[in-house]
């Protein structure tokens, strides 16, 4: 059972459970308490989230709304971040929430939303150049981890069947993995302009991404990744003697593992190549602007077009009831898998990703099986509908799923009604959890997972950049 599961029903107090201190004063009520940590136990306060979360609580009409804002956007910085100055430069290593283990992916998110105020928060900016820096460490000692240990302290999966490391929490090789950090480095440049996370440690790095990335097209041989591990649950270990089930290589990166830590039943995993072309495109663009790297970035811009050629031609699929759509995995020998998974990349989130145009014709016919009754992780119930994950079985949503289907959405309609199910599902808590029975959402998983908790006050933001209106109440 991995990590994630071991920790499902279990809540931590300094991230989720309820705290003692002032609620902000418009929103005091015996229905909203203050469930945020007080200021002296906050790992980390930045002055121009404050200042958005006192904005945005006065712009919100809605009082549960502006409660659910005010507690999860500042999550990530009140309970999960470890920032140190550590050789001369900023380190910091970001935890999930109720698992002390910094994921490459989850860290990534967590952080992602508080880019735009990097630039008017010089301890902000250096707290994510420190992710950067972080990350940069971890990806040297191996690019293959999916999470990393504080230190070396060993894991609860040392005894797995592949080459692990004291610094290693677990190995499961996900190609999102290496996405994550291109994308949080790209959007910290592109905010910042700040090139100081971007030396010689960065660039080689970035060396071994790529080199990685193709070793899992797998045009030579297997690689040199394996996976395994003693369990009586079939999604956390690898069929094919540790390499995963057989593929056709023609330009597709394996990934043999999901972002949810499940193993993929086809290894060509479409979302998350979708994602690696993107993320090429954007590691090209930096090392050509900083570092002159013209051959590097010829390489990168390659490896892309490969993958995206490939995606044209593998991932594209006629479904029997709804026609053209993207499979979710494939092999290259024409076998597919029909789902989504709630983990971000999917999917529905590619437009999230800059990797599909939220217009296209095929992205829409996806997001159509997406949220029908052909996509086998879409359920429903009387308080909420959504995309779901094998990671937590049956009959479970995951808040992720419904507010990336409002983050990828212009209806005022949809997304009011994304913001209801929201409303209706955090069981009082007010933080979003892994996911919820949507019969019974006080049946949840994960008391304390700041991706969801982050996500969500992106989510609040962006409405209220594009459609104001549903937040102030003349929609909503």
């Amino acid at each position: 059972m991995s990590s994630r599961r071991i920790f499902l029903q279990q809540s931590a107090a300094l991230g989720a459970g309820v705290i003692a201190g002032a609620p902000l004063s418009h929103l005091a009520s015996k229905d909203f308490p203050q469930v945020r940590p007080p200021a002296s136990r906050r790992r980390f306060t930045s002055p121009a989230v404050e200042q958005t979360i006192r904005r945005m609580t006065r712009v919100i009409r809605d009082p549960e709304i502006a409660w659910l804002f005010s507690n999860c956007f500042p999550n990530t910085l009140d309970t999960t971040v470890y920032y140190q100055v550590k050789n001369g430069k900023p380190d910091t290593f970001v935890i999930t929430g109720d698992i002390h283990a910094m994921w490459l992916r989850d860290s990534s998110a967590q952080v992602w939303p508080y880019l735009p105020f990097t630039p008017s928060d010089p301890l902000l900016r250096d707290l994510v150049a420190g992710v950067i820096n972080r990350q940069t460490s971890c990806i040297l000692i191996d690019p293959y981890a999916n999470a990393f240990n504080e230190g070396p302290t060993g894991s609860p999966w040392d005894k797995d069947l592949t080459a692990m490391k004291p610094e290693l929490h677990e190995r499961k090789w996900e190609l999102d993995s290496l996405c994550y950090p291109i994308r949080l480095a790209h959007g910290y440049w592109k905010q910042t302009g700040d090139e100081a996370p971007f030396g010689a440690e960065w660039r080689k790095a970035m060396g071994l991404v790529l080199r990685t990335m193709k070793e899992q097209q797998r045009l030579d041989g297997p690689g040199p990744y394996h996976f395994g591990r003693v369990t009586s649950w079939s999604t956390d270990t690898v069929p094919g003697d540790g390499y995963g089930n057989p593929i056709l290589p023609d330009g597709l990166i394996v990934s043999v593992f999901r972002p949810s830590d499940d193993a993929t039943i086809f290894p060509f995993l479409v979302p998350s190549n979708y994602f690696a072309a993107v993320s090429l495109r954007q590691l090209a663009a930096m090392s050509r602007s900083i570092h002159s790297d013209h051959a590097f970035a010829a390489d990168c811009l390659a490896l892309s077009l490969e993958v995206e050629t490939a995606l044209k031609k593998h991932a594209v699929v006629e479904h029997p009831a709804l026609g053209r759509i993207l499979a979710f995995e494939v092999d290259g020998y024409g076998n597919r898998l029909y789902m989504d998974d709630s983990n971000v990349p999917s999917l529905l989130a590619l437009p999230y990703l800059e990797a599909l145009g939220l217009e296209d014709s095929l992205y829409q016919q996806t997001r159509k099986f997406i949220f029908s009754r052909f996509n086998p992780y879409y359920f429903t119930g009387k308080y909420a509908s959504g995309s779901g994950s094998p990671h937590t079985l049956d009959h479970k949503v995951w808040p992720l799923s419904i507010i990336m289907r409002a983050m990828t959405s212009r209806s005022g309609p949809e997304i009011s009604q994304c913001l209801t199910m929201l409303k209706d599902t955090h069981a009082g808590t007010g933080f979003m959890h892994e996911s919820f029975d949507p019969d019974q959402p006080a049946r949840y998983t994960r008391k304390w997972f700041a991706w969801a908790n982050t996500l969500f006050g992106e989510l609040i933001l962006k409405i209220n950049r594009e459609q104001p209106g549903l937040l102030a109440g003349t929609i909503f």
